[in-house]
């Protein structure tokens, strides 16, 4: 069995490609879930995407429940209901190939996450057997009702009120939530309000209920095939017995579902990517200029081989994530007491591992669809061809299930809460990486080792995060969690930190298993992968230098960060052109 690890203990321990879970792992029955979804969307959704597209919601429902009859939307529910009760690594796979159903996949992705998982965790055994089944099967679609018009990101600012009617039969339901995806089609709400204006609490609301109305469709930029609405509260009765988990814990309900959104989340921007990516790839081999193909010029093949480079990572990271999950609810046996309520601390267990998925997946799709648009060239920017639609789809990934900025103040925020927990050795690492800082180091690398430089940088960065880290706690102590900037950029040191390990852990996996030509692809991704991040670790980590030292301690952060980050790159230029060629012979991502 795999080595448990802690949340956020990858920073502060070294890890071997024995401990993570690959995509190379996956078993024959999750292939083949894969190989289902793919085909789904191919033969029933790729069919009418643009009727849906112009919200002909009709074609949503129907494909709602065909999904049902798949399989598709039963992935975490119990067996005892119906529900397959299958892996994170199985769901999150199925998350990604339904990416390529586009507007769909936004649809499908919050019925069965943010809609479903609140029953399934919270709801009492009435309640499950009331509608889990209806919304496993597709026969119900679900939503959820969190933001409100003045509340976004701070969820516990929500104005919505419930006040109990007078013969204590209902919970009456007052104000607006805003953005609520499938919020016309939705047949249940997990709607969030303050009962008596204090006690922030979660409700289960059918479609019909009195006093509830959806309001008009959102003009958006993109998704435009997935319905968001307000969903308006006018005394709207809601039956006691619907409160979902305890009056006043909402709180856990809404965050706890959210990191499973974001790990998903990663799933399914990574499957976009790589579906934007062999557009991308696909338009170059035909288009050509100067009486060449497009492809065949080297600033077309460095954006193909720099993308590809980065859904490797992305790729590796989520899956990664994916075991890390899997490996620790596997601990928990189903007969424990409040099981899902053990479950639910599972998860939040890798609450920073989710945080970094949402953030890098999410911004390694926005890259790549920029691209695609730039190889597509003036075609990019017409609606006629995909590469318009995945740039203005992608946009809302980095405000979903949190904004990229929040998440990237959870990261340090939920390190630093830990540390001063004593749940992980945060502290005795910061005294180590001083120490190491200061003590020249005359290791030499074994270049028998393969991607032993790579290796070696990864150990160098997470030094250089503690480093800057301990500086910064050491000037502001408890009110760093005030300092913003500081935060953001010791987040993105973390991010990076996570998915060059993710990559270079999966490679070292693979390697002994491929062919000579595959090898080289696999070395030259993690090669241009490691390039890329000792630069923007670098860059992030004296940004944060800059922000929190000067004098001495700025000088001596500067030339550790200058050493530490120092990656031998050679033939960084053939690893490319590598990368390139196998990228655009197979027309697709390569890996």
């Amino acid at each position: 069995m795999a080595k448990i690890f802690k949340g956020g203990e990858f920073l502060i321990t070294e890890s071997s490609d024995a401990d993570i879970f690959t995509p190379e792992d996956f078993t024959g029955e999750q292939r083949q879930i894969a190989a289902t979804t793919e085909q789904f969307v191919k033969n029933e959704v790729q069919p009418v995407r643009e009727e849906i597209e112009h919200q002909q919601f009709d074609h949503v429902v129907k494909l709602m429940k065909r999904c049902g009859e798949l399989g598709l939307l039963m992935m975490d529910a119990p067996e005892e209901y119906g529900g397959l009760e299958l892996d994170k690594a199985t769901s999150m796979l199925a998350a990604e190939k339904i990416a390529s159903a586009g507007s769909f996949s936004v649809v499908y992705a919050a019925h069965t996450g943010i809609g479903t998982l609140p029953l399934v965790y919270y709801g009492t055994e009435e309640q499950k057997q009331r509608y889990l089944e209806k919304i496993i099967s597709g026969e119900w679609i679900a939503a959820y009702c969190l933001t409100e018009p003045d509340s976004g990101s701070d969820a516990l600012g929500a104005k919505a009120t419930a006040t109990i009617s007078e013969d204590g039969r209902y919970y009456l339901l007052n104000g607006t939530k805003q953005f609520t995806t499938n919020g016309a089609i939705a047949d249940l709400y997990t709607i969030f309000a303050k009962v008596d204006r204090q006690h922030f609490t979660a409700f289960l609301v059918e479609r019909g209920t009195e006093g509830l109305s959806v309001g008009p469709e959102e003009k958006k930029l993109g998704i435009k095939g997935s319905s968001t609405t307000q969903v308006i509260l006018d005394n709207a009765k809601v039956p006691v017995e619907n409160v979902l988990g305890e009056i006043g814990k909402g709180h856990k309900i809404a965050f706890n579902v959210l990191n499973v959104g974001r790990f998903k989340l990663g799933a399914a921007v990574t499957g976009a990517a790589k579906v934007a990516l062999g557009e991308g790839i696909r338009y170059a081999n035909l288009r050509k200029q100067f009486g060449h193909q497009i492809s065949s010029f080297g600033a077309i093949r460095e954006k193909i081989a720099d993308l590809s480079a980065a859904i490797f990572a992305s790729e590796s990271l989520v899956y990664r994530l994916a075991g890390l999950l899997d490996d620790r609810l596997a601990t928990i046996p189903k007969e424990t007491p409040n099981y899902y309520e053990v479950y639910q601390r599972g998860i939040e267990e890798y609450a920073l591992e989710c945080a970094i998925a949402k953030v890098f997946c999410s911004e390694v799709l926005a890259g790549v669809v920029d691209e695609v648009v730039q190889i597509h060239g003036g075609y990019g920017f017409v609606q006629e061809y995909p590469a318009e639609r995945f740039y203005r789809d992608e946009r809302i990934n980095r405000i979903f299930e949190g904004t990229n900025e929040i998440n990237r103040m959870l990261i340090p925020g939920i390190l630093l809460t830990r540390s001063m927990k004593g749940e992980i050795p945060l502290q005795a690492e910061v005294v180590k990486a001083f120490e190491a800082l200061t003590t020249p180091s005359f290791e030499e690398l074994d270049e028998s080792v393969p991607l032993a430089a790579e290796k070696a940088l990864v150990a160098s960065l997470k030094q250089v995060f503690l480093v800057v880290a301990g500086t910064a706690v050491q000037k502001y102590r408890d009110a760093i969690r005030e300092e913003q900037e500081i935060l953001l950029a010791l987040a993105d040191q973390a991010i990076n930190v996570f998915a060059l390990e993710s990559a270079v852990l999966r490679a070292a996996k693979m390697l002994p298993r491929l062919s000579e030509e595959r090898r080289k692809s696999v070395e030259a991704a993690v090669r241009i992968f490691a390039f890329a991040m000792s630069e923007r670790t670098a860059t992030a980590a004296r940004k944060a230098a800059f922000y929190c030292a000067e004098g001495d301690t700025l000088t001596l952060l500067l030339a550790g960060i200058r050493r530490l980050t120092k990656y031998q790159a050679t033939g960084l230029l053939d690893a490319k052109r590598t990368l390139a060629a196998a990228a655009t012979s197979a027309e697709r991502y390569p890996f």
